[in-house]
């Protein structure tokens, strides 16, 4: 991940927990749902690591939001 880039990878993370937790969600459940690891799951909510947008399609259709939303400045 670019560090340039550190600030819209730490929003999308905060999205995904936000969307996640208001679907009642574990990070376990999120990461089966998008068919990736708790650990990818977790390092993504956390900005630790990039994500692809595979990932991200996978993980707004697991959430049952547009993607786009996953990107909104809070």
């Amino acid at each position: 991940m670019r560090e340039q880039f550190y600030e819209e990878y730490r929003c999308l993370g905060a999205n995904i927990a936000y969307y996640r937790k208001r679907r009642g969600l574990s990070q376990m459940q999120l990461a089966e749902r998008a068919d990736i690891s708790r650990t990818h799951m977790s390092r993504i909510e956390t900005a630790e690591c990039a994500v692809s947008l595979d990932t991200v399609f996978a993980l707004a259709r697991a959430l049952e939001v547009p993607p786009e939303k996953l990107f909104e400045a809070r």
